[in-house]
């Protein structure tokens, strides 16, 4: 059974036009108030005592995955194998015969041709007005968290160490460890990560060890071997093509004592040859290629005896490009040692030691643009030396701070700009070329102590790790990572200046003392000389002078 509605109009209903008009304003519904009602009517005050509860949200965290598209080679024929290369060979002969593919690639060429004359009249990125914009008023010093990687672990570990990738930074490795005296907690993970600053939340490599890493290194010669120094005084590197697992491990028997501080890859032709510092007192050069015994060694004895039970313990290390026979170690005595690699003994290889420090030097660094200008960081202050004086104070120097100063490092552009760690948790970043007395800016971090500190190559971001392993990412203003015009000759004035002022303070002490030495023999000899005979002569001088005056008077007379 079908059901039909039907609806009727009629037709000159259909499309009527409408008519509006003015109409004035009716009253359709009036109700009255009911007198009634009145009485039930309270009357409230208005409300003056709000109660609110206190609560917090915590918003759930957004996990982002990073995917990728896999581009092979593709659009042949159905006929064409790809993977055929004679077939493939073939066919391209074929079409670049073709006449229509020949005049397709010169009419491109010429429009191609157009647009790379064009390219080169006229220079789109020259600035006409740079000199005036140096001239603006500077932004105020800042600096923002852009990015924070958490140790995965539920025991938290140290950030120990940290190293950029050398291909744009865009990666970097984290060295985690436990420094803590006798830290024997059972479910401590050994792992150290590699993070991809695209995606924070998960480490983008896991570097499995049997014993935690101290301190890693990029190789910046080849950027897939990355090597590391353990808390067990072993060596390790890895080849991150081929994952977490460790390529090649030093054997326990040639390796250091104690734990590892320092790492670092040496300009080699191979790119394989590294050395490492350890608190045992010992400088080992590697090959990664034949990890199986050290290809050199030293011992940092200051006395030039070579004897390891006289060597300092070394707890930083720096090595520069721009010296390559040269590196600097700080120590756990507060000393500074310049060795040389070149020397023909053990002994020669420690040039010069620096002392200036009460406490342990934390950190060592070569200025890479005066390469005999170095910063150390230990106990309360951070100091800038210089290679040219020796067995002298340094010749710039901070402010004693109230926490103790556990890291340090140089800007790598601009020449008088260096940063600073505290135990408090707090960054500071220091311009010599205007502020001596205090710090450019100081940020708290983190209410934890800052443990390391690194910045990219370009300034722009540094990262601090923390004693709970967490690493923040800062991207301070353009103030300080712009390098602006004659920076570099009034950074290398100051630093001249307060070298030759040091020198004249050094002479100066070395005459006094010199002086007061010849003091102290002469003193010494008038002891030495007999009492009575000084009586006597003193006796004898005083009797001649009465009979002179006693002679004049009567001549007077």
């Amino acid at each position: 059974m079908e059901i039909k509605l039907e609806y009727t109009r009629k037709r000159s209903e259909f499309g009527r036009p409408c008519t509006f008009s003015d109409l004035p304003g009716e009253v359709t519904v009036d109700i009255p108030p009911d007198p009634s009602l009145a009485a039930e009517f309270i009357p409230q005050d208005p409300v003056s005592d709000v109660s609110v509860s206190p609560a917090q949200v915590n918003t759930e965290r957004v996990e982002v995955t990073s995917q990728g598209v896999n581009h092979v080679e593709g659009g042949w024929p159905k006929h064409i194998d790809p993977r055929n290369s004679d077939m493939t060979t073939r066919f391209r002969e074929e079409v670049e015969r073709d006449e229509i593919y020949t005049r397709s690639i010169l009419h491109l060429g010429t429009l191609m041709e157009r647009c790379i004359r064009q390219n080169n009249a006229i220079n789109i990125y020259e600035e006409y007005f740079g000199e005036d914009e140096e001239q603006e008023e500077e932004e105020i010093p800042s600096a923002k968290t852009i990015s924070v990687l958490r140790d995965p672990n539920e025991v938290r570990r140290m950030a120990t160490h940290l190293s950029w990738h050398p291909d744009a930074c865009k990666e970097l490795a984290v060295a985690y460890c436990s420094l803590d005296f006798q830290d024997k907690r059972s479910d401590m993970s050994f792992d150290s990560y590699i993070w991809d600053l695209g995606n924070p939340y998960k480490p983008e490599l896991t570097l499995l060890l049997s014993s935690p890493a101290v301190t890693l290194e990029y190789n910046p010669k080849d950027w897939h071997h990355v090597l590391g120094g353990c808390y067990n005084g072993q060596i390790v590197y890895w080849d991150t093509r081929k994952g977490g697992l460790t390529v090649e491990v030093t054997p326990m028997e040639f390796s250091h004592r104690d734990p590892v501080y320092g790492v670092s890859w040496l300009p080699s032709r191979t790119g394989t040859e590294c050395f490492s510092a350890s608190t045992d007192g010992q400088v080992l050069w590697w090959d990664i290629r034949k990890l199986s015994q050290p290809s050199d060694r030293l011992v940092l004895d200051i006395t030039r005896e070579d004897q390891l039970k006289n060597a300092l313990g070394a707890i930083s290390l720096d090595f520069s490009l721009s010296m390559p026979t040269k590196f600097l170690v700080g120590t756990e005595q507060g000393s500074i040692i310049n060795c040389n690699r070149d020397a023909k003994t053990p002994p020669e290889k420690i040039a010069n030691v620096f002392r200036g420090h009460i406490g342990a030097v934390y950190a060592v660094a070569r200025s890479p643009f005066y390469p005999k200008v170095f910063l150390s960081v230990g106990d309360w202050t951070a100091r800038i030396w210089s290679e040219e004086i020796l067995d002298s104070s340094s010749i710039m120097e901070t402010k004693c701070h109230v926490p103790y100063l556990l890291d340090g490092c140089w800007s790598p552009v601009k020449p008088a700009v260096f940063f600073t760690a505290r135990s408090d948790g707090t960054l500071d970043v220091w311009d010599f070329l205007f502020h001596q007395k205090n710090p450019s800016l100081s940020l708290k971090v983190s209410n934890e102590p800052l443990f390391s500190l690194c910045p990219q190559d370009n300034g722009r971001i540094i990262g601090c790790g923390t004693k709970q392993g967490t690493v923040t990412l800062l991207e301070i203003s353009s103030g300080f990572c712009t390098l602006r015009k004659n920076e570099k000759s009034l950074a290398s004035t100051m630093f001249e200046r307060e070298a030759r002022r040091e020198k004249a303070l050094l002479d100066k002490q070395r005459e006094l003392q010199v002086r007061e030495q010849l003091l102290a023999q002469a003193k010494g000899q008038e002891e030495k000389e007999d009492p009575q005979e000084v009586f006597k002569q003193t006796r004898t001088e005083f009797f001649s002078i009465i009979k002179a005056e006693k002679r004049r008077r009567g001549d007077a007379e």
